[in-house]
């Protein structure tokens, strides 16, 4: 199927507006007393390139980062598409405490209280009632005309979330890579790489991690030394941070200074091929003796088995993740050091805190090592380690303190694994590291999918692959296309039946 190319609105022609968003859409809800009546101003931008009258609008939801970010999903990636395909317009709404769209100067404990999933997806339900689009002619407010959502990851969720929660209002939904449900503690992200990344690389990982782990459960204070001195990382006194550090390369929990699995993507211009340069380092036959001669020095702790690339691994660590520190101590937070209270405690407005926030509230997902069988990433890293951080970043304030784990019914009472909404469609990849927490789990059940409860499993498919396109769709890997073909299709069908849809809000409530 060949789409027209028009020409195209220049991103840097995006234009920033913004609506007055109220902080507090619950004035009800004893979570948000005191409440606030106050508002804040929330970014958007548009695209209406391809807009004609009666066409429908499709509202990218921003999810943890910056509105303009995300431009590529207007320009090329899959709102593009969609608009092109259904003469629509596309927008871009900044999420809340992301990007300029903070409600206050400052993220102290009791600011972050209105930093919630339901405030958020209510702030999509209200932008879709009362935005406006300069140069657009009619009211394209939602019910009168057909909003379609769409998002990715954290995003994606949301997007389920909006569409279930404000049916009556929201026309449909496309969910990429949703983490619809919420667990504590998440091994499952290694899951993945455990599985489809380079088998010899992946076991040189693991045996080097299980001997690390036994002289942490001997408590071989000399042989951990030793070891962490071979990485050049024994300056990190704190098992965890030197755990993390090595395991950088695969996804460290919360952090990743490097490009990981999570960030390979079928197109070059986003995706990132940094693991496999990993992988090809750890593997590599051809090291020089000085390197593979580091594979016996630990031997005398492993029964005189040798610990097989460990010199390769340790110097792709030192070649490639040391230089980030730029001379800076290394157990410092400017480096590779996480145990200290007071940088975490900064009340600055940051895109890390804001997620953080999330994280330690609602979402939870702690990346940690799995309980049995083989890991990526050591033992050592569990569920405590991420929750100090939650501890010392959110002090219990004078209205609002953080629960003592993440509180996991504000996301699972959607729904969860059995998440079901008119005219939403989850799409995921089945490579994806977040996979076990989107629609098609390993650990969902089977379901059929039908026109208005639309379901798609990308084979060889990461992280919300499907948002990204080249404005070609012929030349897209056939995967791609097909994905986004049946996406069109998907939208096309919903969009037939909206003259015969009733809404549920009235046009008085608008």
């Amino acid at each position: 199927m060949e789409l027209s190319l028009e020409r195209r609105q220049d991103a840097s022609q995006y234009p920033a507006h913004t609506i007055d968003m109220p902080i507090d859409h619950f004035p009800n809800n004893p979570r948000y007393a005191p409440h606030t009546n106050a508002t804040f101003s929330q970014r958007y931008y548009f695209d209406s390139t391809y807009y004609k009258p009666g066409g429908p609008v499709y509202l990218y939801i921003g999810g943890e980062t910056s509105g303009p970010s995300r431009f590529s999903n207007l320009e090329t990636g899959i709102i593009q598409i969609l608009m092109n395909a259904t003469n629509g317009l596309g927008v871009i709404l900044e999420n809340r405490y992301y990007g300029e769209s903070f409600p206050y100067n400052t993220s102290t404990t009791d600011q972050l209280v209105y930093l919630t999933t339901e405030q958020t997806i209510a702030d999509n339900a209200y932008f879709a009632t009362h935005a406006t689009f300069p140069g657009i002619k009619g009211n394209i407010s939602a019910p009168i005309s057909p909003w379609v959502l769409y998002g990715g990851s954290l995003a994606g969720a949301q997007t389920a979330f909006s569409v279930k929660q404000y049916g009556g209002l929201l026309y449909g939904g496309i969910a990429s890579s949703a983490v619809i449900h919420a667990v504590l503690a998440y091994p499952e992200w290694y899951a993945p790489i455990q599985k489809f990344a380079p088998q010899d690389c992946v076991t040189s990982i693991n045996n080097i991690v299980d001997k690390f782990d036994a002289l942490v459960a001997a408590n071989n204070t000399e042989g951990i030394k030793e070891f962490k001195a071979i990485f050049g990382l024994e300056a990190l006194v704190d098992n965890r941070d030197f755990a993390m550090t090595i395991a950088f390369p695969i996804g460290g929990p919360m952090n990743y200074p490097t490009n990981t699995w999570q960030e390979l993507n079928w197109n070059s211009t986003y995706g990132s091929q940094d693991f496999f340069h990993f992988c090809s380092n750890v593997t590599n036959l051809d090291a020089p003796e000085n390197i593979t001669a580091v594979d016996t020095v630990l031997s005398k702790y492993s029964n005189g088995e040798a610990w097989s690339n460990l010199g390769n691994y340790a110097q792709y660590v030192k070649q490639t993740l040391l230089p980030l520190c730029d001379g800076v101590p290394i157990d410092s937070t400017s480096c590779f050091g996480t145990q200290n209270q007071t940088f975490y405690a900064d009340t600055t407005n940051s895109a890390a805190r804001s997620y953080l926030y999330s994280t330690c509230t609602e979402q939870g997902a702690y990346q940690v090592a799995p309980a049995t069988g083989p890991s990526l990433i050591s033992r050592v890293l569990q569920v405590n380690y991420t929750q100090q951080w939650c501890e010392w970043a959110f002090p219990k304030g004078k209205f609002n303190s953080i629960p003592s784990t993440p509180n996991l019914n504000y996301y699972n009472h959607y729904g969860g694994f059995n998440f079901s909404a008119d005219r939403l469609a989850f799409i995921d990849g089945n490579i994806d590291v977040w996979l076990d927490v989107c629609y098609h789990s390993n650990d969902a059940p089977a379901r059929y999918s039908t026109d208005l409860h639309p379901e798609y499993l990308i084979a060889g498919a990461g992280h919300h692959w499907d948002s990204y396109g080249i404005l070609d769709l012929d030349a897209e890997p056939q995967f791609i296309e097909q994905a986004h073909l049946w996406e069109i299709r998907t939208v096309r069908k919903w969009l037939r039946s909206f003259k015969s849809w009733k809404s549920n809000v009235r046009h008085s409530e608008l």
